[in-house]
């Protein structure tokens, strides 16, 4: 069995949560072949991975966001023109009203065209121009325009993405992952699994609505596209995942069907943690307090150092431990360093990237802050090492510290989002007792132990795959080693969620027969050779080289539509 992940902005490139979870995934099923898709900003990041790749995935294809135009220009003066089903697919998609989503596949996938013709072109004008009168006249037409040239420029480079053929495409968030799963599923009849570790629309929505870049009635254009979308994606899954009953019910109310949605909790390997280095010399006399994130605006690591600060005045053994990366976001580690030196706060230290397990047990509790999350694997980390928590009330992590239908008590301190008075508080409280913050830790790693082991997120998924790869006729391979888990050596930081990574995407790879792999591809003469399409036994692929001539045709019959 081949599976294809497919992923935005994370594996292999961004050590984070997702990242660390695709990893531990692909690792888990060593008798199954993976490759990877990976959604990228631009061509600037091909390659450079963070991650030491596992025996099984065997490619990792690219898909990039913005990029150079590679289609067949038209001579001066003409633009790409469409037929009448063409256009009545692209209007569909514009106006969002009952998008024909095989045919622009189709049309994106087969016809080798200019994107930027396609944009500047008259069929798009006059569409967008009908767009305008049925629902935004009031606004100016020109910025109309260009806002909707902008939008589509990403979805449409998506589309025209080679597709390596899979058994199972299983897509790691809906948006532009969703669609180029949909329609993986669309030309190659495999199953699609999507997997949501946060709300993919819910987190642009909130993105969008903080952006100082777009503005008034532009974005709720902008949120309308990543809800159009999502929807693609929910409704041609087989199976839609998420990490807790919140986030499924949220999925439920962005159209997706009731029977496909499954509640697959996160899980960790508590045996990296159960042999960890506790209190050295240098922290006798202080009370540790650990954040184990990336230093990004999402994780409100500003928040965190006032109310650090503000607790550091009444208990000045205090000492705070800030354990990740900081040049993600370089412009904003340089603030949060100023920040420190402006309030004159003393033990406050940024590690850089770190090996959890070698830090995790000097800490005395841990804190997170973030504006956004999911199921933060940073908390389950903290129970493993029996540590208890201090986090913002966003995504799971109420239920992760109070527990959903379990008995067994808090396992640290919840608080409001970026409310310096009540994490002052919470940090004020938890470093008065040791006795709590034990009890605590043990809360959490009696939770942890119930529900979050990664066995039980491993078993649950191959459960998954099974049914899926069955309904296709794709049997699942005999296990032919146990999975241990995923080494600490194997990534580098660890903090988590869908909603920390960024929109990113692949080049023009190179294909042959059966798969592709990355390669520069310029697009010359392109004009002579265009994508065929496939049916469910031959896959009628075009080799070419990596300057993109020398192209052999390999004859096909297309595809019958579903």
């Amino acid at each position: 069995m081949k599976i294809c992940i497919i992923a935005e902005g994370c594996y292999p490139y961004v050590v984070g949560g997702v990242s660390s979870w695709i990893h531990s995934m692909i690792k888990a099923f060593p008798q199954v072949e993976f490759v990877v898709l990976a959604i990228v900003s631009g061509r600037s990041q091909s390659g450079k991975f963070s991650y030491e790749l596992p025996d099984n995935l065997t490619e990792v294809y690219e898909a990039y966001l913005e990029d150079l135009d590679w289609g067949h220009k038209r001579k001066s003066g003409k633009r790409t023109q469409l037929n009448k089903e063409e256009y009545r697919a692209l209007r569909s998609i514009l106006l969002d009203e009952d998008v024909d989503w095989d045919t622009i596949f189709t049309m994106f996938q087969k016809k080798h065209f200019s994107v930027d013709d396609l944009l500047m072109g008259a069929d798009f004008l006059n569409i967008v121009k009908e767009c305008y009168q049925k629902r935004y006249p009031l606004i100016v037409f020109s910025d109309f325009l260009w806002t909707m040239r902008s939008i589509y420029m990403p979805l449409f480079l998506i589309l025209q993405t080679p597709l390596p053929k899979a058994d199972i495409y299983h897509c790691v968030a809906t948006g532009y992952a969703g669609v180029l799963g949909s329609m993986a599923k669309h030309f190659y009849r495999s199953g699609l699994l999507i997997s949501e570790h946060g709300i993919y629309t819910r987190e642009r929505e909130e993105e969008l609505l903080k952006a100082s870049w777009v503005e008034g009635i532009y974005k709720n254009v902008w949120i309308d596209q990543f809800r159009k979308m999502s929807r693609l994606a929910y409704e041609r899954a087989d199976r839609v995942t998420s990490l807790y009953e919140h986030a499924r019910q949220l999925q439920l109310g962005l159209g997706c069907a009731e029977q496909k949605t499954k509640v697959t909790p996160n899980g960790i390997d508590m045996n990296r943690f159960a042999d960890i280095p506790g209190k050295q010399s240098e922290d006798e006399g202080y009370i540790n307090v650990g954040a184990v994130l990336r230093v990004a605006p999402i994780k409100d690591v500003k928040t965190m150092i006032r109310a650090f600060a503000f607790a550091k005045e009444q208990n000045p053994v205090l000492r705070l431990w800030i354990m990740g990366p900081v040049d993600e976001d370089k412009e904003y580690a340089e603030e949060c360093f100023q920040l420190v030196e402006a309030m004159r706060v003393k033990d406050v230290i940024f590690t850089g990237r770190i090996n959890v397990r070698e830090y995790l047990g000097r800490m005395d509790f841990t804190i997170l802050t973030s504006i956004s999350e999911g199921q933060p694997l940073t908390i389950l980390e903290s129970y493993a090492a029996r540590k208890p928590v201090i986090a913002t009330d966003v995504g799971n992590c109420r239920g992760l510290i109070y527990g959903e239908g379990d008995n067994l008590g808090a396992a640290g301190i919840l608080t409001h989002i970026m409310n310096v008075e009540e994490i002052t508080a919470a940090i004020r409280e938890l470093a008065q007792s040791s006795e709590r913050r034990k009890s605590m830790g043990e809360c959490g790693y009696a939770r942890l132990k119930q529900r979050y082991q990664l066995d039980q997120m491993i078993e649950t998924y191959r459960e998954l795959y099974k049914e899926i790869g069955w309904e296709y006729g794709k049997l699942w391979p005999e296990d032919d080693s146990d999975f241990v888990g995923y080494e600490a050596d194997d990534y580098k930081a660890d903090d988590y969620e869908a909603d920390d990574y960024k929109a990113e995407t692949t080049d023009g790879a190179d294909f042959d027969e059966d798969s592709f792999t990355i390669g520069d591809f310029d697009g010359a003469d392109a004009e002579d050779y265009d994508i065929e399409d496939l049916d469910t036994e031959e896959f009628d692929i075009e080799v070419y080289d990596a300057e993109g001539v020398g192209m052999q045709e390999l004859p096909v019959e297309d595809l019958d539509k579903r």
